[in-house]
């Protein structure tokens, strides 16, 4: 099964460079909007099989385009939701760099654990278990591969990328991922292989899963051959 790892659109707290985490009422600004739009269009003629979202605001909407044009009602899971930041939610980011702990979640995110809130490694742990429950549960359901697409938040979607790549938790603040972007990941029973990251360009049609081969396989990964493999919510 193929994932796409959609980050939600420009929200009006990214705009307000504050860190939103868990914050109510965080909704897309105009732009955030249109990015949602446009997600749906580059969409568009894929046959997605599911939607998963966290269920956080700014995430439901930027998958509602999508939504209503398949017809469907997105899965809310929990364990997407964006990252609990306890003390520090809904604070400037020019005053988060200054704490000791600022520089904690940037070079060792693995230790890192918010005030009042939950560690990195807990979010990796339960956003990880997701991704790969909902493709099992695909898989089970559907012969041959099946696209399908989680919309979550960023710190969430570079933790997911980590564990795809195979790299250590304190390396994901070296993965970006824009408002609005696409990052793929084909599970497969030996490993995942990570397709595109951070993708904001338009054709995505290299993403349609292959036709079956004559000889029973699936076929090449999408985007690549077989063995090739910010703090702002």
């Amino acid at each position: 099964m193929t994932v796409i790892l959609l980050r939600h659109g420009l929200s009006t707290s990214n705009t307000a460079r504050t860190l939103a985490g868990r914050s109510q009422g965080v909704d897309l600004t105009d732009h955030g909007r249109e990015q949602a739009r446009a997600v749906a269009a580059r969409l568009a003629g894929l046959p997605v099989t599911r939607i998963v979202s966290s269920p956080l605001l700014r995430c439901l909407r930027t998958v509602s385009p999508l939504a209503a044009d398949l017809g469907t009602e997105p899965v809310v899971d929990d364990r997407l939701a964006e990252v609990d930041y306890g003390d520090w939610t809904g604070r400037p980011l020019a005053e988060l760099v200054n704490e000791p702990l600022w520089k904690v979640v940037q070079r060792h995110a693995s230790g890192a654990v918010f005030p009042g809130g939950e560690g990195l490694a807990q979010v990796q742990a339960r956003a990880v278990a997701a991704i790969r429950e909902h493709d099992r549960a695909l898989a089970e359901l559907h012969d041959g591969d099946r696209l399908w697409v989680a919309c979550t938040h960023g710190d969430v979607i570079k933790a997911v990328l980590a564990d795809a790549l195979g790299i250590h938790l304190d390396g994901f603040q070296r993965i970006v991922v824009e408002p609005a972007s696409l990052s793929v990941v084909r599970y497969t029973p030996t490993a995942p292989y990570v397709a595109r990251m951070n993708d904001t360009g338009a054709d995505l049609s290299a993403l349609a899963p292959p036709e079956p081969a004559g000889d029973g396989s699936a076929g090449p990964v999408p985007g690549g051959e077989i063995g090739a493999g910010r703090k702002d919510g």
